[in-house]
């Protein structure tokens, strides 16, 4: 066990500190191989690794690609323009529009997805607004925290929930019929509690005629509204895939890689250039952290984790789901939700005296809320903070854990609530 956390320790801290010319997913792998040499891990362990993620991680690719194209032709500056002008200049009511369209984003594009794209326009358009660094540090935390909180409704709107959903063999439809109430309780609850934090750095007025008028942005109208219809018939292809049992990965890849051919054909994107630019360390990352996590659960965590959660469920269900979705929030903080939705699904599994799926979504939510309590809990974050950091905007490792310190854990009570 100590062995195992030691290099899991060693691979976290190079993830976070990001030393210059060393991606995340290189030391990931190269954590992984450590792993190997040392015994923690096997290849037949490799193998099984590979089983739980390789679905996630091709519906991830396949999300990014589709942002990346939407994002080329102006879809979300023109969803962000919009929602300004919406607001009428008043800066509480946009700030509630730019959660709300945070939470469609996070929703249908993954969290990543919505921390790559989103943010930077938005920061580019508060920049036009002329609001001062206190107003935009508002807007961007808050961003920054409902791209997480909102990722539950969708298989496909986070790794942790397809690794999951995977795991416990539950169907698309399935899934959304039982986060669907948690994701609406989850975007209100964060709306007012970001809202009452941050109101005092938000403006009554915003002059919203400094920006443009949407239409302006758009690359092609024709294809931007065809991405529409195009968005509409994907999310129908997810249920029809659900009755077949077919993977995520088939409609979130290959919707990606069909609208980039479209995209391609009518001149609006460059085809090499978009899978040249696609964030494919997350691959190497997803497949190298895991392997380095499974060294902790051969060396008896998940055994641990098992004991613990059946004695939460001895005591009953709102103990154990409520019990469940703290635990993974807070080894989420600390070892970061990628590998802590593994570990805790293999413990959950073994776990009786209440359904496991019900402790399986409760994984699900404190992996996706509980890593907002620190700047490292997720995937998504560590995003977030270095494409903030490429546009002038830094945000130290208390100021970003003392906000998610104090938020987090409200909400995080409240949306458990409704899996009882």
């Amino acid at each position: 066990m100590v062995i195992a956390s030691l290099v899991f320790l060693v691979t976290l801290i190079f993830i976070i500190w990001q030393p210059k010319g060393l991606q995340i997913g290189t030391t990931a792998i190269v954590g992984a191989i450590v792993s190997l040499m040392i015994g923690t891990v096997s290849f037949d362990d490799v193998l099984i690794v590979t089983d739980i993620v390789w679905d996630a991680t091709l519906a991830f690719i396949g999300i990014i690609i589709l942002s990346m194209v939407l994002d080329e032709i102006g879809f979300f500056e023109w969803c962000a323009i919009k929602m300004a002008k919406l607001s009428n200049g008043n800066g509480h009511l946009m700030f509630v529009y730019a959660l709300l369209l945070g939470s469609f984003v996070s929703a249908l594009f993954a969290n990543d997805g919505a921390a790559l794209i989103l943010t930077p326009i938005l920061l580019a358009k508060m920049r036009i607004l002329q609001l001062n660094m206190k107003t935009i540090l508002a807007f961007l935390l808050a961003g920054g925290f409902i791209s997480d909180s909102a990722s539950l409704p969708f298989v496909f709107s986070n790794l942790t929930n397809i690794v999951t959903a995977n795991y416990f063999d539950i169907g698309f439809m399935e899934y959304l019929s039982n986060m669907i109430v948690p994701y609406i309780v989850s975007v209100f609850v964060s709306i007012v509690v970001l809202w009452l934090f941050l109101r005092k750095d938000i403006p009554s007025k915003v002059d919203v005629n400094l920006l443009k008028n949407p239409d302006e942005v758009l690359k092609s109208k024709a294809l931007f509204k065809f991405s529409w219809f195009f968005l509409a018939l994907l999310l129908v292809g997810y249920f029809v895939g659900d009755n077949y049992d077919l993977p995520v990965s088939v409609f979130a890849l290959g919707g990606g890689v069909i609208f980039l051919i479209i995209a391609s054909y009518t001149k609006n994107a460059k085809a090499w250039l978009t899978i040249k630019t696609a964030p494919w360390q997350v691959v190497w990352f997803s497949i190298g952290l895991y392997i380095v996590v499974y060294g902790l659960k051969n060396a008896g965590l998940t055994d641990y984790l098992t004991v613990v959660l059946k004695d939460l469920s001895s005591q009953g269900d709102a103990i154990a789901i409520i019990g469940t979705g703290f635990i993974s929030a807070i080894l989420s903080a600390i070892m970061n939700n990628m590998p802590t939705v593994m570990i805790m699904d293999i413990a959950i599994k073994d776990v009786t005296g209440i359904q496991n799926q019900a402790l399986a979504y409760a994984n699900i939510i404190g992996c996706n809320l509980g890593p907002k309590m620190t700047p490292f809990g997720s995937l998504a974050t560590l995003l977030w903070l270095h494409v903030l950091a490429q546009k002038g905007v830094k945000i130290s490792f208390w100021q970003y854990s003392k906000f998610g310190l104090m938020v987090t854990p409200p909400i995080l009570f409240i949306v458990l609530l409704t899996l009882i």
